[in-house]
């Protein structure tokens, strides 16, 4: 069992969801993202997404693309990217990388597996690689016993979530809508529709994300997948508090830690 699904099977042993919480590298600078992401952990966020910023970030909505452009303007590399892993992987905390597939194979790809692995990540979500192109990564992900994570979204076939779940080895990430992330008034009631059209195709974790953002949106969902994924929130009280960033971002995870913990989710 690796790390990430020992998160998991914890959370279902208390009786509850998984909370995941998404910032990207560099944000608001590399120093300051590593200090932010650990307050994260120490008020309750269970698995961490270490965003790697990406010029053409095809998913992203407004606030993520600002923390991104943030980032780049800083300077950050997939190097430091690899860098906040580890010193927030000492946590203790499954720390994964969130990227696009070009920064990766311009890396390259057995090179980002292996140094990763040696950072302490434990898997990467990668939104834009299809299965069928994704030959080299499962590989190199096999070798390094790192976890990969595809996703699925409301328009997916049973076909399609049968090949997406067939390569996943983490969790699947279920967007809970069509388009870009954000934080939203309230959720699509797609959202569960896909969590139980996946569940009945597989026994691994599902997770969502897009438009999670307040702890009664994170109870929502909490009620129905295994993990509930919180970006954008995160990164809008980044962007709002200034130099109270890190007090700011732990006193959301600990409000959003309550609110996977107010209901009994699906065992």
């Amino acid at each position: 069992m690796s790390a990430l699904h020992e998160v998991f099977a914890r959370a279902r042993s208390e009786g509850r969801a998984a909370l995941i919480g998404y910032l990207p590298a560099g944000f608001p600078t590399v120093a300051a993202s590593i200090d932010i992401l650990r307050a994260m952990v120490a008020n309750g966020v269970d698995i961490v997404e270490v965003g790697l910023p990406y010029s053409d970030p095809l998913m992203d909505g407004a606030v993520i693309q600002q923390a991104a452009e943030i980032a780049l303007s800083n300077g950050t590399t997939p190097a430091d990217v690899l860098s906040v892993v580890a010193g927030v992987a000492g946590t203790g905390a499954p720390t994964l990388v969130m990227s696009y597939w070009n920064p990766i194979e311009r890396f390259g790809v057995e090179a980002f597996a292996a140094q990763l692995a040696a950072a302490g990540g434990v898997g990467v979500i990668t939104p834009d690689l299809t299965p069928e192109e994704a030959g080299a990564w499962i590989q190199a992900t096999d070798r390094h016993a790192i976890d990969r994570i595809f996703l699925v979204a409301p328009s997916s076939t049973e076909a399609r979530i049968d090949v997406v779940a067939g390569v996943t080895s983490g969790f699947v990430y279920a967007a809970s809508t069509m388009g870009v992330t954000g934080m939203r008034t309230s959720l699509s009631g797609s959202a569960a529709q896909i969590v139980a059209r996946v569940r009945a195709r597989t026994d691994k974790p599902i997770c969502v994300g897009v438009g999670v953002s307040t702890p009664e949106q994170a109870a929502e969902v909490a009620a129905f997948a295994d993990g509930v994924i919180v970006g954008s929130a995160f990164v809008r009280a980044v962007l709002e508090s200034g130099d109270g960033a890190v007090a700011a971002a732990g006193s959301l995870a600990r409000d959003l830690a309550a609110g996977v913990r107010t209901v009994t989710p699906h065992t």
